[in-house]
């Protein structure tokens, strides 16, 4: 498609950057498609080569809200980020664009820059700690929290409505937006590195799974399942809960802490199958293990519906119990029919990066050609 963008000004609005990890590796991509003057972003905490991965070595001025002056104890003030979400507009009134480009699962729809155009890729449900996860993330300020939960979700709201258009990463996020939002969405599946994994056919005798080892993820669940069936599970990552799952888990299950990319690989390509517990917005790793070659056990809702197909890549079971996951796993291993490598690995090119570049760089020329 023409490039309708050269000579156009275009920033990026981030949520914040603290550490490179899945978000930063789409707003990588974004920038290997497009030339952003600068990011606006609440904080820049990241280091200096992480910065280089997230800009692909691209020189992009990074402009941040006061917020930054609480460093990485940032998170804490999440009742009052409308604030400081308005300090950083005020910066940016000082600023010219023609497109503004967020990439957003908290605040950073929020840009505005005047007569700038905005499109928005929401990589997850948006600010979902004050929708989906207020349990778990306020339980212990309940009380409080229920009297400023409101004005909280008329904010987010309202700036939900600042974006010209939005791209979600998934089917499931595009619902969320519609019921939660009330607008209209296009779909493009996220940025999936798949040319690095490569599959292989010969497995050992475990399963892996690999994340961050907090509560929504539903790693407890996942070790009681394997305490109770004894099959050797391997867990790779590390977060809050990894010390009260160690106490719990019985000899079969083996705790790896963080690992670098290609250790990772290593553990996900060797294993009988990857096992997944939790709600994901989408779930780069599922898409990684089958890049792999590695059949992937997900809970039946969400990105793993759209990622693992029942029967042919995976098994998708419908309860988040360990009982659930145990009988998806006697139903992978007395499979009449081997799960095939290559039938994973193929279903997994769907989400590959040089397929998500070109998917945004065309969505994004095309309203550029009929809006601007």
């Amino acid at each position: 498609m023409e490039n309708k963008l050269e000579g156009k000004k275009i920033v990026l609005s981030a949520d914040w950057l603290d550490k490179y990890g899945g978000a930063e590796r789409v707003i990588s991509a974004l920038n290997e498609v497009f030339d952003f003057s600068s990011c606006f972003t609440l904080v820049n905490l990241m280091k200096e080569e992480d910065i280089k991965k997230t800009f692909v070595g691209k020189k992009v001025k990074v402009i941040n809200s006061n917020l930054q002056f609480f460093g990485f104890s940032f998170r804490k003030l999440i009742l009052l980020f409308p604030f400081f979400v308005n300090n950083l507009n005020k910066k940016a009134r000082k600023s010219k664009a023609d497109l503004i480009i967020s990439s957003s699962f908290a605040t950073a729809k929020s840009l505005k820059i005047s007569n700038a155009f905005h499109i928005s890729y929401f990589q997850a449900r948006n600010m979902k700690y004050i929708w989906d996860e207020v349990d778990l993330y306020f339980n212990s300020y309940r009380k409080i929290f229920r009297f400023i939960l409101p004005l909280l979700r008329k904010y987010d709201i309202k700036q939900a409505s600042n974006p010209n258009v939005i791209i979600v990463n998934s089917i499931f996020v595009q619902q969320w937006v519609k019921n939660i939002y009330g607008r209209d969405s296009i779909v493009i599946y996220p940025p999936v590195d798949v040319d690095y994994f490569k599959p292989m056919d010969i497995k050992e005798e475990y399963y892996v799974t690999v994340g961050r080892i907090v509560e929504y993820k539903r790693f407890d669940t996942i070790v009681e399942a394997f305490n109770k069936n004894k099959k050797r599970l391997v867990i790779v990552g590390s977060g809050s809960m990894l010390t009260k799952l160690k106490k719990k888990a019985s000899s079969n299950i083996e705790f790896t802490g963080f690992l670098d990319k290609s250790q990772v690989y290593e553990k996900i390509s060797k294993a009988k199958a990857f096992i997944y517990a939790g709600v994901e917005d989408f779930g780069i790793s599922l898409v990684e293990a089958q890049a792999c070659g590695t059949p992937v056990i997900a809970y039946d809702k969400a990105g793993a519906k759209e990622i693992v197909i029942d029967g042919k890549t995976g098994v998708l079971f419908k309860e988040q119990t360990a009982n659930c996951i145990n009988s998806s796993i006697d139903k992978f291993e007395n499979n009449p029919k081997p799960f095939s490598s290559n039938e994973a690995r193929e279903n997994s090119l769907r989400f590959s990066k040089d397929r998500f570049k070109k998917e945004i760089s065309d969505f994004v020329n095309m309203y550029f050609k009929t809006e601007l």
